[in-house]
């Protein structure tokens, strides 16, 4: 029996704060996937190994966490105020999906070095030695971010003594902005609030903070839930 041949893609693995995924050129995407939709999706479910019934991504480049299988798809900007924008898909570990509401705040700080490296920055916005200002364009809020990429001789400077809680080995620092992220009309705490309770069934009050910037979250303090 035939089977269909395997397909060969440029991409790069990359490691952003505390996560890592896969990163893609836009353009060198099969032409089917190069478009938001089913096609998409189930070529990144199968680079990263899901939906895996073991939890172990062994046959894909998924770290069977949420922090080590991530994807991101990156092109040059037609916006004259960006250079790259920036798509990113969180892919299921078990289930067949992939998640595009949100942003990767730790891969952000990858986008910047890969778009340069990979010829998505104009030369003339990047200097030999010092720091290369990038303009990317979140495409899943629809948000600004602007990554400050250290350059060494033309080329992104990678080692360094920068260290982060949480990654065992120091790197070169990318500092990032994130340029008014909270959705709507702006404001971060939506409901006006510092502090809101919140009947919870099952729980009672609970005392919780909500914030809306990129992803939304809400926190709440351990000890109450247990």
């Amino acid at each position: 029996m035939a089977h269909q041949p395997q397909i060969r893609i440029p991409a790069t693995y990359m490691r952003g704060g505390t996560s890592k995924g896969v990163f893609f050129r836009l353009q060198d995407l099969p032409e089917a996937a190069q478009v938001p939709g089913a096609a998409r999706d189930n070529l990144l479910l199968r680079v990263i190994g899901s939906p895996d019934p073991y939890g172990k991504h062994t046959d894909g480049m998924g770290g069977a966490t949420s922090s080590t299988s991530k994807t991101v798809i990156l092109a040059a900007s037609d916006s004259p105020d960006h250079d790259v924008d920036y798509l990113f898909g969180q892919v299921s570990i078990d289930k067949p999906f992939v998640d595009w509401s949100g942003n990767c705040g730790n891969l952000s700080a990858a986008v910047g070095p890969f778009a340069i490296a990979n010829g998505l920055v104009d030369p003339a916005r990047i200097p030999d030695n010092g720091v290369a200002e990038v303009r990317i364009w979140q495409a899943n809020i629809q948000k600004t971010i602007i990554g400050r990429v250290p350059m060494v001789n033309g080329e992104v400077q990678e080692t360094g003594d920068f260290e982060l809680d949480g990654v065992t080995f120091p790197a070169a620092e990318v500092p990032v902005e994130f340029m008014n992220p909270a959705d709507g009309e702006g404001a971060l705490f939506p409901t006006g609030n510092l502090v809101d309770e919140l009947d919870v069934p099952g729980m009672g009050t609970l005392q919780a903070t909500l914030i809306n910037a990129g992803i939304p979250t809400v926190f709440v303090n351990a000890d109450a839930i247990g």
